[in-house]
């Protein structure tokens, strides 16, 4: 059956033709056909020359593209993404790690996938669809992956309900076991995982690299995690040998898991997990913390309330740039996409002015080699992050 086609209006088409694999509504000059949300369409120049295939959805970006080549949207397509991308973590020796095993198997665009995410935790797979077209093909997925992982896979988890506009998925396991909590190792730490309570898909997957980073900088030091949620970055700063470990979050749910992820490793650590607004916390501590760690939601969600997030990061930055020890590291980061990586070191800028401090860069701090980048979608690496050495 011929699918339903978008007609691009002139010059339009130059973005498709960089194979960005976005194509906004204002791009679209007509619809052929009545397509609906998450079905396929074709991507056609306004003279009429065919350009892709992809997703079709009722929002800004009105299509996510599969392929800009003519090929069959098929089980075969999908098995071979799949196998491309278990095969990029192969090369990187994350199925062979005896001290961490969870790492993000599917990174949506940069495993040329988009609207799919997939995380690894121990075995269990956990599945998250940014878009109704990806979502209708879990059924498949289903099917692929323990054919693809073998002995590597123990269940599947959907993790879609949060992520899906339609409202049409709930979170549950697809295939295989079903624990209601589940153990994972990241970097030699413990740390237990709930699926249906946890965020993004239970764990923040993309901070492996910089949790082991706090490791080397923390022997000795007194180290303030904040927005601490269940306690990666306070693993780290214990596991390299932290004097004295303070996790902060807003939830008590997650403090009260950070509690148990430190005693599951460090039974007689020096801890504190403390239930608290993170900028008014700030406000009460003095200049006892020779590290501290700014790992905040997205302030911006997208370009509409940049400036109001740009803001958000400004406050906390500056008061924890008032209030670390002199000679202090500060690592800080946006996951924002919305927020340019030249956005956020002006936003450090502006606080170190503000806060009167010396401050240098010391490197940046991107995501994981796990969450790759096509380099035709630079909006990819949507983590941004600074270490800063403050006097």
């Amino acid at each position: 059956m011929e699918r339903p086609q978008l007609i691009l209006a002139p010059g339009k088409d130059k973005a498709v033709m960089r194979r960005h694999p976005w194509i906004f509504s204002g791009a679209v000059r007509k619809k052929v056909g009545s397509p609906k949300e998450g079905d396929l369409v074709d991507v056609y120049s306004a003279d009429g020359r065919w350009l892709a295939v992809g997703h079709y959805q009722e929002e800004s970006i009105m299509v996510k593209v599969l392929s800009f080549d003519t090929q069959s949207i098929d089980r075969a397509f999908f098995k071979d993404r799949l196998q491309w991308a278990v095969d990029y973590r192969k090369r990187f020796g994350f199925f062979d790690n005896p001290h961490t095993n969870v790492f993000r198997l599917v990174n949506g665009e940069g495993d040329f996938m988009p609207g799919l995410i997939v995380d690894f935790y121990n075995g269990v797979a956990v599945l998250q669809a940014h878009s109704e077209g990806m979502h209708r093909q879990f059924d498949t997925f289903v099917e692929l992956l323990p054919k693809i992982l073998g002995s590597h896979l123990v269940s599947i988890f959907d993790k879609s309900s949060q992520t899906l506009p339609s409202g049409n998925a709930k979170d549950g396991y697809l295939w295989g076991k079903e624990p209601e909590e589940w153990e994972i190792c990241e970097d030699g730490n413990r740390l237990l995982i709930n699926f249906f309570e946890g965020q993004k898909t239970g764990f923040f997957v993309d901070q492996r690299e910089n949790r082991h980073l706090v490791s080397t900088i923390s022997r000795g030091k007194r180290v303030l995690n904040t927005f601490g949620y269940t306690g990666g970055f306070s693993l780290g700063a214990l596991r390299g040998g932290a004097a004295y470990v303070e996790t902060v979050d807003i939830s008590k749910k997650a403090i009260a898991l950070a509690e148990r992820n430190v005693a599951l490793n460090f039974p007689q650590a020096n801890h504190k997990g403390v239930v608290a607004d993170v900028l008014q916390y700030l406000d009460k501590v003095d200049d006892q913390f020779d590290v501290i760690i700014l790992d905040p939601p997205a302030f911006a969600k997208n370009h509409r309330n940049l400036q109001n997030g740009l803001k958000g990061y400004r406050s906390i930055n500056q008061k924890a740039m008032e209030k670390i020890k002199s000679g202090g590291l500060l690592l800080t980061f946006s996951c924002s996409q919305a927020v340019s990586k030249e956005d956020f070191q002006t936003m450090a800028f502006t606080a170190a002015a503000n806060a009167h401090r010396k401050v240098r860069v010391v490197r940046q701090l991107p995501h994981a080699i796990d969450h790759p980048v096509s380099i035709y979608h630079p909006e990819g690496e949507y983590l941004k992050g600074l270490l800063l050495y403050v006097e």
